[in-house]
């Protein structure tokens, strides 16, 4: 099956509300020409194509949620379109807004930070080629339920046999992260409201 196909596969089985929810996380953005077309979502890096090298000095922050891609390489994942466009987010979470609301752009690669790795800053590995860990004891990064990759099956054994989850492909990952998306989103929400409820409670020095 072609990844354009899984993708479509996967954007079914996860249902129309996931993705209304996905498309109300994008930052808003002046008027353009494009905007009330499918192409106004479209990411506005330049094209690049290696984008997976040094690809955190070229996109630090997630443009979904705001987070330091350099903060959380662990959790990072790098989506290079058929335009060459690449789009680097935090985490799978935001990975799957990104093919929600893209759903015209074809990705030709995926790429996500491996956990198999020691390094102090993961490398990246293909997704196609990572085992995910979905539940495991790990603190998930912009999720409840947490979905972590690692390079190689025998890694993420080690991590489930330490952690608990489910082994799964990448696939069935981002099926997870759509699945979650309607409770993360709110609880995402909750804890930014009441953030800047303390920001806003706290004496000005």
């Amino acid at each position: 099956m072609k990844r354009r196909d899984a993708l479509k596969l996967v954007l079914a089985s996860a249902g129309a509300a996931p993705l209304a929810l996905a498309a109300a996380a994008a930052p808003s953005v002046g008027k353009c020409e494009t905007d009330g077309t499918p192409a106004q979502f479209l990411p506005k890096n330049p094209p690049d194509p290696r984008p997976q090298e040094n690809d955190l000095a070229k996109l630090p922050r997630c443009p979904y949620c705001g987070m330091d891609r350099r903060q959380f390489h662990h959790s990072r994942m790098l989506i290079h379109y058929s335009n060459d466009v690449p789009d680097g987010t935090c985490s799978i979470h935001c990975t799957a807004i990104s093919l929600a609301i893209n759903i015209d752009a074809e990705p030709k690669g995926v790429w996500v930070g491996d956990n198999a790795s020691e390094a102090e800053v993961k490398p990246l590995v293909e997704a196609d080629r990572a085992a995910f860990l979905i539940g495991g004891s790990a603190k998930g990064v912009m999720t409840a339920r947490s979905k972590v990759a690692y390079g190689s099956e025998a890694a993420a054994k080690a991590a489930q046999a330490a952690q608990g989850g489910e082994i799964s492909g990448f696939d069935q990952a981002l099926l997870a992260a759509y699945a979650d998306m309607a409770k993360d989103v709110a609880r995402i929400r909750k804890n930014r409201e009441e953030r800047r409820a303390r920001m806003k409670a706290e004496p000005k020095g």
